[in-house]
């Protein structure tokens, strides 16, 4: 045994004999390899036995902690389990028969014997909006829930040599200077499960909505790895937005990552609400993950999303702007989590994050108050590992492991339209395409905004039914020459007959496809237009009145055609027989619609 002394403090319901506490000394000297001397402090509250606190470590051999285990242990067990166990839990007049047992093993300390519960324990050393510097926790890990007496709960965010960074999840008033923190042992978890369709929840998985506590089947860690290459499917089953733009010509596959990008105000969450609104009857469950929005903002979505019904297959997760750093720091991990669930179960699922931009400064600010070294645009060196991680998880899988898919749809707030900006160009490397929207297009009418040129699907046709295939191959080619003669054709006077045709042809193909917010379009009705729209029918329909052909002739087919619709979705492709009804369909409407 060495000479060196370390001091201790003794937790004890009542005061303690000196022969006592020197028997105490003795055994925990032996155990650690070296003196120990303790100073006795009371505290009535532990009922009886003792807490031996030695720097980091705490020893819990109290009956408070026993009953804080036992009623741990007991909430897992069935009530004939119970029975078994011979354990009689009454009612709360047996306080006084609880301190009499404490006081019957103060008395006979030198022999108690049990097996105490060894916790690593540290102290709060400096506090300040919402970090705290924590002295001790030697045995902590990166990213472990640690708690803080006052009910309060942190993340691990830096581990240092002689002090741990910890970022506040909640009661961040209640965490001083001195305050006590104990070990977990584990990550932060979110409650997953059927229970949650429907409900508003903060990134931990508390309700917002006022409508009870979550029933959960289980519950998943925040940080999950994810999934390996040998564990993936190819990506070749479409996930339709329902917008005729995106569905043509940037299509998205189940499993994809789908970065929607541009600057505020230019439609980006309505893109995102539409395909969830989409996804109605089609059996995919959705995950939509608010970072830093307005709380009036977020009240608008969910309104919208009950009034289209599209609640009933979503779960909103909700960290507003007035919510911690830390909140909005992990508010895509827990969603990602809940999201989670339901594709290793087998099913399908669509996640949006909106927006990973304003996830990153919440990111830069928490760094910034651990004191971590600042790199481009004062973010932290690991700022790409931040959203590869996350968006990695987004993925396919083989049959073997169930066959279910989660499909994620990141949006970036641009500045001006750049997309060259070091967290739009991190994310765009990590996602398998993005729709861009352009603000000119926006205030244009032409919405959805997407600039066709810009904007790509790395999926490409793998994700596209036979159908859409077929009646959209020329599209993009056909816009791309639409906008170049229309810039030219501002500076000739006369233009040949033949230009002039490619011109009504590209105003035509792009008032089809405007289209109303919160109005998704099935993939046959889109279809059917398409291949009216491509194959030049369109042009003798004053382009003023496009959007009344296509709404018309919409209704016109569902009414007397609908044979041409169910074939399309029955098959997934158009046939050439189908071609030859939609021609005749369309004589047929325009000796109507043109008079």
């Amino acid at each position: 045994m060495t000479d060196n002394i370390e001091t201790g403090i003794i937790w004890s319901a009542y005061p303690l004999e000196q022969s006592v506490i020197s028997q105490i000394e003795n055994r925990f000297s032996d155990l650690l390899g070296k003196r120990i001397k303790f100073d006795v402090r009371i505290k009535p509250e532990i009922i009886g036995g003792i807490i031996v606190t030695i720097g980091d470590k705490e020893y819990d051999g109290s009956i408070y902690g026993q009953l804080n285990r036992m009623k741990s242990h007991l909430l897992g067990l069935k009530k004939g389990d119970i029975a078994n166990m011979g354990v009689s839990i009454r009612t709360e007049d047996h306080i006084t028969e609880m301190q009499s047992i404490g006081e019957f093993i103060h008395n006979r300390i030198q022999e108690y014997e049990q097996e105490a519960d060894i916790e690593d324990i540290g102290y709060v050393v400096r506090s300040g909006d919402g970090v705290v510097t924590v002295d001790g926790l030697s045995n902590c890990r990166y990213g472990e829930l640690l708690r803080f007496e006052g009910n309060a709960f942190g993340i691990a965010f830096n581990l240092e040599r002689d002090a741990v960074g910890v970022v506040l999840l909640n009661n961040q008033q209640s965490v001083t200077e001195g305050t006590m923190v104990y070990s977990t042992g584990r990550v932060v978890q979110v409650p997953v499960g059927e229970g949650l369709l429907g409900r508003v929840v903060n990134p931990l998985g508390q309700p917002l909505d006022g409508k009870g506590s979550i029933h959960a089947a289980h519950y998943r860690e925040i940080e999950e790895k994810a999934p390996g290459i040998y564990d993936r499917d190819a990506v070749n089953e479409p996930l339709q937005t329902g917008l005729l733009a995106i569905d043509s010509m940037i299509p998205i596959g189940r499993g994809q990552r789908q970065l929607i990008i541009g600057d505020r105000q230019t439609g980006k969450t309505a893109i995102a609400l539409d395909t969830i609104i989409n996804q109605r009857d089609k059996d995919v469950i959705c995950v939509y993950v608010a970072i830093g929005q307005k709380a009036s903002t977020i009240s608008q979505v969910i309104n919208v999303l009950k009034n289209t019904g599209a609640m009933d297959y979503t779960i909103v997760v909700s960290a507003t702007a007035s919510d911690s750093a830390p909140m909005q720091y992990i508010a895509p991990y827990a969603g990602c989590a809940m999201a989670e669930y339901f594709m290793y179960g087998g099913k399908d699922v669509l996640i949006l994050y909106d927006d990973l931009s304003k996830h990153a400064i919440a990111y830069r600010t928490l760094s910034l108050l651990l004191r971590r070294p600042p790199g481009r645009e004062a973010y932290p060196g690991d700022i790409f590992y931040l959203h590869s991680r996350l968006l990695e998880r987004a993925a396919k899988l083989k049959k073997e492991k169930g066959g279910g898919s989660l499909t994620a749809l990141p949006i970036v707030e641009t500045q001006a339209g750049d997309i060259s900006g070091y967290i739009p160009t991190n994310i765009i490397s990590i996602t398998d395409g993005q729709l861009f929207l352009e603000d000119e297009l926006f205030f244009a009418g032409i919405r959805p905004a997407v600039n066709v040129g810009l904007s790509v699907s790395r999926v490409g046709k793998a994700a596209q039914t036979k159908a859409m295939a077929k009646v959209s191959g020329t599209l993009r080619l056909e816009l791309a020459q639409y906008r170049e003669l229309e810039v030219f054709s501002q500076f000739s006077a006369e233009l040949d007959r033949s230009t002039q045709e490619l011109l009504a042809q590209g105003e035509r193909i792009t008032e089809i496809l405007k289209q109303e917010q919160y109005n998704p379009m099935d993939m046959a009705h889109q279809v059917v237009l398409l291949y009216v729209a491509t194959r030049k029918m369109l042009l003798d329909v004053p382009l003023n009145r496009i959007q009344e052909f296509k709404r018309q002739f919409i209704e016109y087919i569902d009414r007397y055609h609908v044979e041409i619709i169910d074939s399309i979705k029955k098959s997934g492709d158009i046939t050439q027989d189908d071609m030859s009804r939609i021609d005749d369909a369309v004589k047929d409407f325009k000796k109507m619609f043109m008079q």
